[in-house]
């Protein structure tokens, strides 16, 4: 009984950590090497759900905390499930990164746009001071952090490219 119980709970961790195993997709078939495609596709799942996201300001801060407060400890969990230093298959650090670079910006669909391309960009090539903190880091922190800052780049990017646009 009580492995069928941790059988549960590591599908529940595997299941919130893969994005509803939408990365388990893209990391199958192309072998589960560092750059599957996964946080694209994770990336995709944080976009999809935008219209569910809070919309006052003080009501995102807060669900953004908890947030990502929460994606800390199942990416710390699944890490250790999958048995390997931030593995493609987890996105929830994608959809974190993305949802924070959202809280600089509107939800216009070309703010939406641009701040998934510049997140990508920031989550791809990880400039510094983002590879530092994907190195340096380790469990659950170190998951999610890099995304956190590339959503701040992102988001302040963002923000900056259309306070000159309107």
């Amino acid at each position: 009984m009580e492995r069928e119980e941790k059988t549960v709970k590591n599908t529940i961790i595997k299941l919130l950590a893969s994005g509803f195993f939408i990365s388990h997709i893209p990391a199958a078939v192309t072998g589960y090497k560092k750059f599957t495609g996964s946080g694209f596709v994770g990336t995709l799942l944080a976009l999809a759900l935008v219209p569910l996201l809070p919309a006052g300001r003080i009501q995102y801060a807060v669900f953004l905390f908890l947030f990502i407060s929460f994606s800390i400890w199942i990416a710390d969990k699944a890490e250790i499930i999958y048995n390997k230093k931030d593995d493609p298959r987890i996105v929830i650090d994608e959809i974190d990164g993305y949802w924070l670079a959202l809280a600089f910006t509107g939800r216009s669909p070309a703010e939406l746009l641009t701040a998934f391309v510049l997140f990508r960009f920031f989550d791809t090539l990880k400039p510094w001071p983002i590879r530092y903190f994907d190195r340096r880091w380790h469990g659950g922190p170190g998951v999610v952090a890099d995304d956190l800052i590339g959503g701040l780049f992102a988001g302040v990017l963002t923000r900056f490219i259309f306070f000159f646009i309107k």
